[in-house]
């Protein structure tokens, strides 16, 4: 065999198709790593310290709202078994018989159509969180971890789609994009709630990014995702979710003059799914709870926005504040992201204007940023002008604007970041891992000004992990931006949840002060209160799994019983238990309690 017939070690040889091999195959082993990145990372953050295989579950139900919405579901999921188990069937068929049909749809309506709070409807909140607790509950039982299960299920579907929708149209920022948005102190901190801000904001967010794919491929198939998961979103919380989607497409499509997108958004067989999605537990609920219109309609929607009811009042700037924070550690850049992409929006707004330069197109520039800006801003200017303010209203905006951030990196990789938003974004992580580091120290000894052991311990944390994203993203450039931004990110949660869990739980949850009642007196049923916090009471009557008796309202009942009041308002226990014996059990310092055993009447 002569040279020419010889085989080569590169180049024309046999390892060429080798070579082609391997190339055609490695965008799949970079498919493969970037989703497990994807699931590994935000696995790690919404379920860390949160279930019990996992870091544990650190942090009881905290807030009025979480044990109040965990009774709810625990209670319509009782009703709803007892029926079940009254007529002997499940919620499918065991046949097609008539009787058969006629149990298994008693047993799906009994008990998820009106929610139950100690016995009585509570008609201010739709009910999708109720159903998808009461599913976590019968698969892994009733428990405080269980119950925030739905938010962050909904949020990992939320980061995957976000992950695959700019995967498919706007590749190169898509991990980061899904990663920013999981790492955010808003979407982690609601991601861990067991409440309904999450249950509208992950399929709003879903549906909106569904309703751009079909306005740039102009595929109906991608208006299922506004219409599927928009009744989710009116599941969770009512019309707030068409409103706010309605708003912002029209925004859109007056601002590029293209009005035709309202009558093609109107997609009849979406519109069908919506409404066979949405109207049956509406008409079902009214019908059972004639006031349900009356008390969700205008006092929970209308109400709750122009006026101060239910005392939520805050300053016309407090999104402005909210939004600063939910971003964290990303607001810097989140910012600049923001700014960029309004003066993008502009410039092709003016573009648009002048028809001669973009001959020959239908369509002027790359409308997504301004898509964007517009879902980012309008719920922040909307609930801004609401007389009842809180924080996870704006919640929708956050996953835009993460988007345009991950967008405005990818399109500056190359040129990299200027030294000052680089050094700002350091410096911002800096200061996240300082605050959170004095945050066990606030809470357990709630002082204002930390010891300096503490204060220098924080200073030097934030010091050394500010370092660490300056270093990494200067090293090896911009695409290692997310990578550093993870590691305080990270750091900080384990430091919280991982060595403090169990501060919060004692100075912010009822779980621990349950126990203890139960520890000290497990033959004493009734447990009354007195002029202490909502957080308190409905998380006490959620852990003793029974409603509390309430001095003020109920009576004093003439049974043994407990009573906790705080520690300030004992002079009051000889006006409300005159004639009779009491004897003090124990101290709660932590929350300033303290609760007595209190004998039957004589």
């Amino acid at each position: 065999m002569n040279d020419s017939q010889q085989p080569t070690v590169s180049g024309e040889g046999i390892d060429q198709p080798a070579i082609l091999w391997l190339r055609q195959r490695l965008p799949g082993l970079d498919s493969v790593r970037e989703f497990v990145v994807l699931f590994a990372v935000t696995g790690f953050l919404l379920l860390y310290g949160l279930v019990p295989v996992f870091g544990g579950d650190q942090l009881g139900l905290v807030g009025a709202d979480e044990p109040r919405y965990a009774q709810i579901a625990r209670e319509m999921l009782t009703a709803h078994s007892n029926a079940c188990h009254a007529v002997n069937a499940k919620m499918v068929p065991r046949s097609l018989r008539v009787e058969d049909v006629r149990n298994s749809f008693h047993c799906i309506s009994a008990g998820t159509v009106t929610p139950i709070l100690y016995g009585k409807p509570w008609l201010e909140k739709p009910a999708l969180y109720y159903w998808r607790a009461m599913s976590f509950f019968k698969e892994f039982g009733v428990s405080d971890w269980t119950a925030r299960l739905p938010s962050s299920s909904a949020t990992l579907a939320l980061v995957v789609l976000i992950f695959l929708h700019m995967r498919r149209f706007r590749p190169g920022g898509h991990l980061d994009a899904a990663l920013i948005t999981v790492s955010c102190v808003a979407i982690v901190s609601f991601a861990r709630g067991a409440s309904t801000d999450m249950q509208l904001a992950a399929p709003f967010c879903i549906g909106m990014l569904g309703w751009y794919a079909w306005y740039e491929t102009g595929k109906k198939f991608w208006l299922f995702d506004l219409y599927f998961f928009g009744a989710a979103a009116t599941l969770a919380k009512g019309p707030v979710a068409p409103f706010l989607a309605l708003s912002i497409i029209l925004l859109f499509a007056g601002l590029r003059r293209e009005w035709s997108l309202l009558r093609r958004t109107i997609w009849w067989p979406g519109v069908t799914l919506y409404l066979i999605m949405v109207l049956p537990w509406y008409i079902a609920v009214q019908k059972r709870n004639p006031t349900f219109y009356r008390l969700f309609f205008l006092e929970h929607n209308l109400e709750r926005f122009a006026t101060n009811r239910y005392q939520h009042h805050q300053p016309f700037f407090f999104y402005i504040v909210v939004l600063l924070i939910g971003l964290m550690p990303w607001t810097v850049i989140a910012l600049r992201a923001l700014v960029d992409s309004i003066e993008v929006s502009i410039a092709e707004w003016k573009v648009r204007h002048n028809p001669s330069r973009y001959l020959g197109h239908t369509r002027a520039g790359d409308a997504f940023p301004e898509f964007l800006v517009l879902w980012t801003l309008f719920p922040i200017v909307f609930f801004s002008f609401s007389g009842s303010k809180l924080p996870g209203y704006i919640l929708p905006s956050i996953p835009p604007i993460t988007i345009l951030t991950a967008d405005y990196l990818n399109r500056v990789r190359r040129e990299g970041l200027p030294k000052w938003l680089l050094w700002s974004h350091a410096a911002l992580c800096a200061v996240m891992v300082f605050v959170l580091v004095l945050a066990p120290q606030h809470m357990k000894y709630e002082t204002l000004v930390p010891s300096v052991q503490w204060l220098v311990i924080a200073a030097a944390a934030a010091i050394f992990f500010g370092a660490v994203v300056l270093l990494i993203v200067r090293r090896w450039g911009i695409s290692q931006i997310c990578n550093a931004t993870l590691i305080p990110v990270i750091a900080t949660l384990v430091f919280v949840l991982g060595f403090y869990g169990k501060e919060l739980d004692i100075n912010y949850s009822a779980r621990p002060l349950a126990r203890e009642i139960q520890r000290e007196a497990p033959d004493v049923k009734l447990v009354a209160t007195n002029s202490i916090k909502r957080d308190m009471d409905y998380g006490l009557a959620f852990y003793r799994t029974q409603p509390m008796i309430h001095y003020d309202t109920d009576g004093v009942p003439d049974a043994e019983h407990l009573l906790v009041v705080r520690a300030n308002d004992t002079a009051d226990l000889d006006r409300w238990l005159n004639g009779r014996i009491y004897t003090p059990l124990f101290l709660y310092e932590s929350q300033g309690l303290e609760v007595y055993r209190v004998y039957p009447k004589p």
